[in-house]
């Protein structure tokens, strides 16, 4: 049986604004989520000894908070090479025009696939 055709995947720039402001909402969503745990975890923390049973869960936030950053940043990049490359007389163009860097591309998959933590998937 043959192989099914790749299919051409076209995109308006509202259609990308529109993914990449949900993917940003859920990103602040997910980092002041992490924030709030992280403080309500520091009230807690009275006693030295405390400090080996809840220190693990703060590092744990403070990672998400770090990757959330990351994601901030890479999706910034993306969205300025695609505003540079959108901005042309067409208003729709395909994910293949774009020059993005296939390294940057790579890498976030990456995480993305090898992040364990489940809460949130690009």
């Amino acid at each position: 049986m043959p192989r099914p055709q790749k299919k051409e995947i076209n995109f308006t720039k509202d259609s990308i604004l529109a993914l990449m402001q949900e993917i940003y909402n859920e990103l602040v969503e997910q980092r002041n989520t992490a924030i709030r745990i992280q403080n309500k975890m520091l009230t807690m923390l009275k006693d030295p000894e405390d400090m080996t049973t809840i220190g693990p869960v703060i590092e744990k936030q403070q990672k998400i908070v770090n990757d959330c950053v990351e994601k901030k940043l890479s999706l910034s990049k993306l969205q300025s090479t695609i505003w540079e490359k959108s901005n042309t007389s067409n208003e729709s163009f395909k994910l293949t025009d774009l020059d993005l860097d296939d390294e940057m591309i790579q890498n976030l998959i990456e995480k993305d696939v090898s992040s364990d933590d489940g809460i949130y998937k690009m």
